[in-house]
This record gives C-alpha cells, sequence and structure tokens, in this order.
C-alpha cells in the first residue's frame, strides 16, 4: 500500500493587485502610519473649548468619588412610577 498525497491547487479569486496603484499605495501609507500610531481618525480636540471644560469637571468628580447623575432625572410623581412602586410594593 502506498501513501500518496493528493495537491490541489486552488485558483485565486478576484483581479489580481497592482502593488503601484495609488490606492494600494495609499492603504499601504495608512497602514504603516497605524503601525507607528501617527493615523489621526476623528475630529480633533479643541482644548479650552466649553465641552472642554465639562469634561474636565466631570473626571474631577469620578476621582473625588463623587457619582455622577446621567440622563434624565426620575419623576417619582408620574403615572409610571407610581404605577410601578405599587407593583414593587406588592
Amino acid at each position: 500500500m502506498e501513501n500518496t498525497i493528493q495537491v490541489t491547487e486552488t485558483k485565486q479569486l478576484g483581479r489580481p493587485v497592482n502593488p503601484n496603484s495609488a490606492r494600494q499605495q495609499r492603504i499601504q501609507e495608512r497602514l504603516v502610519k497605524q503601525e507607528q500610531g501617527l493615523l489621526k481618525r476623528g475630529r480633533p480636540v479643541v482644548e479650552g473649548s466649553n465641552r472642554q471644560l465639562k469634561l474636565k469637571l466631570q473626571e474631577e468628580k469620578v476621582n473625588n468619588g463623587i457619582e455622577l447623575k446621567r440622563g434624565r432625572p426620575v419623576n417619582p410623581n408620574s403615572e409610571r412610577q407610581i404605577r410601578l412602586s405599587k407593583q414593587n410594593s406588592k
């Protein structure tokens, strides 16, 4: 008994890539920048803006152990809250 190994060649799918095309060169440049950590994505931060001041205050509160209130405050006199409190008391 002979053990024969069958090798099947698969045909490459899609069209061939031209590594010298402008698009491929842009992709390579982007990958290199990403590896070096120089790829800038998104909108740049404006230091001293109202949003940055607000975020800084929030961060200070968290660091000082103060719990942040997030979202819309609950109205305890609303129909839904009254119904929920009755359900929980049962």
